[in-house]
């Protein structure tokens, strides 16, 4: 393997997808970008490569601003809040980024512009005049994730203008029925804008060559995604958005205009280089260095095809060597959704698993949808703790130093005279180890563990073939052969581990007392010195009981019964002084009749007893309520609008309704009964 290892690259440059600042990060974010990242990076480190691992927070673009406007904060307040949750949790994960950056610092918009404007005076854009959705209310361009309407696949009428969540579709505003802004509910209206667009055809070509022909071995997933997309043909793709939040487009006339967040948030990883190193330029346009891009499924267009086409087009960068995605990790049999609250949060988990972090990499890389999606259950989670961390792994290490304890007071006894069983071993080491190395030099990390849980298995085996403590007097000095053995196979493991459970190794170092070596050492016979003194056995893992899983199996349900932000609320509306306040007078009212308007589904005329007088109202409530049931209703009445006629009704007032995230609507009602005309203060 040495002669191999020296024809590798010596210089890499490692990304791991930016994530959105607008909600923590989860186990699938975990299981499909950063474990896997972080486990290549660790390895390369050990191989004694150069190697930056970068990533950071993505602070632009719609989701942001639609998270903002739900809550009624400033995007600025709302990624300052997440980057610092996500970060944290990365570091407390053992997520070893060299730096972890975000899109919103200087040195970003100043990496961004300069590339936007490097591609402008090149010729590079197209610019386009076309007709978008438009909020007269609010005077702006609605993104897609600004527009909601019903669903033409499904018929869910909370549907996004880029994709149905309920059923997965990928849409265009264009493509709902019934559309409605996000921003104010009224139905949006096209308008004209001009925008600037990325001919990604022009590059069709280049991108076959690129992918089709010189990278054939990438994941199966990741080739065969690009292929469709080729094959359909590539079309022109809008760079820039109208927006007020992002990096403004920074040429004239295009005021009110931002980056789209695609465009700018690959260039991160280059900002990202940019804070880091001085010499960035080494690690992102030297052909000598190798560019790896770890993201999940849906981000491979952007990695494989869109972003490679700006780098073609600005001609002095490197294109990735490989894109490993990943698939998504479902949970319990389910999609994670983030809207549901159908996830394991990352620093909920810390809360809950306290120290439990390598049992979650393991388990995460394990169960990693390398190529296909795959299932996080917690019953598998406790069964994996139990059965291979704790009975495998833990078990080998523990025993090995309670018995060097217990015969040598331990000290690592003399290696003594090799047998056999011994030399067998080793081979079987060197194989494990070659295993090993050539599974996450191909990012099979999945395999590459299970080897490793291997290398545990050996030492059991070995143990209990040789059992050290029933050796007669005859044949004691074999004790010492078979321990040192153990231990210098605890050694190898230590090495072994480190890209996958660094927690675990450090607490190896402190018990051992000494520090891991580096990947070429594996397979040493002598690396812990003989009469080095150990420290004292200490459980590496323990057993999680069934009450801890069946709690996170509740709190699950719970989610199903109490979806955490289901839907974009619609935001606050601007403040208002208390004198406008007090002009609204609001009155309780009792139903005495309702019935349907003719051609109009959703209309009601209803007579209200104010006590003093009654009114015609005309309400769009008639899909939700049954006209029996609602007779004799008490209801909050604004009685002081001004009359304004309904598909040809004459309405006296608004009725005051609360609806919730769904679209579900409930009367605003006294709790007692109270006396028709009070007033509602």
């Amino acid at each position: 393997m040495e002669s191999n290892s020296a024809k590798l690259p010596q210089r890499y440059t490692l990304t791991a997808a930016l994530p959105y600042t607008n909600g923590p990060v989860h186990i699938g974010h975990l299981a499909g970008v950063y474990i896997p990242a972080d486990i290549y990076a660790r390895y390369l480190r050990l191989q004694k490569r150069d190697v930056i691992f970068v990533s950071g927070s993505d602070e632009n673009g719609i989701p942001i601003t639609l998270k903002a406007k739900n809550l009624g904060i400033s995007p600025q307040e709302l990624v300052d809040k997440y980057n610092a949750i996500i970060r944290d949790s990365f570091k407390e994960f053992g997520i070893s980024f060299d730096i972890y950056h975000r899109t919103s610092s200087k040195i970003h918009y100043e990496t961004a512009s300069e590339f936007f404007l490097n591609l402008y005076e090149k010729g590079c854009f197209e610019e386009k005049v076309s007709e978008q959705f438009y909020d007269e209310e609010q005077k702006q361009f609605l993104a897609d994730r600004y527009i909601i309407g019903t669903c033409p696949n499904c018929g869910n009428d909370r549907a996004y203008g880029d994709q149905c969540e309920n059923c997965g579709t990928s849409l265009s505003p264009l493509d709902l029925k019934n559309p409605r802004s996000v921003l104010s509910g009224n139905p949006p209206v096209l308008k004209e804008t001009r925008h600037w667009y990325l001919p990604l055809q022009d590059y069709q070509a280049k991108l076959e060559k690129y992918i089709l022909e010189d990278h054939a071995e990438w994941k199966t997933n990741v080739y065969g995604q690009c292929k469709s997309w080729l094959d359909q043909g590539l079309e022109p793709r809008a760079v820039t958005r109208d927006l007020d939040w992002g990096i403004p487009v920074p040429i004239k006339g295009a005021e009110g205009k931002v980056l789209y967040v695609w465009f700018d948030a690959p260039i991160g990883y280059i900002s990202a280089t940019k804070a880091l190193r001085d010499d960035w330029e080494k690690y992102w346009k030297d052909p000598e260095t190798r560019l790896i891009h770890f993201i999940g499924k849906d981000n491979i267009v952007f990695h494989c095809l869109i972003f490679p086409a700006m780098l073609m087009a600005e001609g002095s960068f490197i294109l990735a060597d490989n894109v490993p995605a990943n698939e998504f990790l479902n949970l319990e049999g389910e999609k994670i959704s983030t809207s549901r609250n159908w996830a394991v949060w990352l620093d909920e988990y810390l809360m809950d698993f306290p120290g439990k972090q390598d049992v979650l990499r393991y388990v995460l890389c394990s169960t990693s949808p390398e190529t296909k999606d795959n299932d996080f259950t917690w019953k598998d989670f406790q069964a994996r703790n139990n059965n291979e961390l704790v009975a495998n792994y833990g078990n080998f290490i523990n025993r090995v130093l309670v018995l060097s304890h217990k015969y040598f007071e331990g000290k690592v006894p003399k290696e003594g005279i090799r047998e056999s069983i011994e030399n067998e071993l080793w081979n079987d080491l060197e194989k494990l180890k070659n295993s090993i190395t050539e599974n996450l030099e191909a990012f099979r990390f999945r395999e590459a563990l299970s080897e490793l849980m291997n290398v545990a298995r050996l030492g059991n085996k070995y143990l209990a073939e040789t059992e050290p403590w029933k050796l007669n007097t005859e044949r004691e000095y074999r004790r010492e052969t078979i321990l040192f053995t153990c231990i210098q196979l605890i050694g190898n493991l230590m090495i072994l581990s480190g890209p996958f459970l660094p927690f675990t190794v450090k607490k190896l170092e402190d018990i051992l007392n000494i520090q891991a070596q580096t990947w070429d050492q594996i397979g040493r016979k002598d690396l812990i010195p003989e009469v080095h003194q150990l420290g004292k056995p200490e459980l590496l893992f323990d057993k999680i009981e069934n009450e801890a899983i069946e709690i996170q199996i509740e709190k699950l349900e719970r989610s199903k019964a109490k979806p955490s932000n289901p839907t974009p609320m619609v935001p606050m509306k601007e403040s208002i002084s208390f004198e406008d306040f007090s002009k609204m007078d609001i009155r309780v009212g009792t139903i005495r009749e309702a019935i349907k308007i003719p051609k109009a589904n959703k209309l009601l005329q209803l007579t209200i007893d104010l006590g003093h007088e009654t009114r015609t109202v005309v309400s769009g409530i008639a899909e939700q309520f049954e006209l029996d049931k609602i007779i004799g209703i008490q209801v909050s009445i604004l009685v002081n609008l001004a009359p304004r006629i309904i598909k040809g009704v004459e309405s006296h007032g608004m009725i005051l309704m609360a609806e919730n995230p769904e679209g579900k609507l409930s009367f605003i009602s006294p709790v007692k009964g109270w006396q028709e005309g009070s007033i509602i203060r």
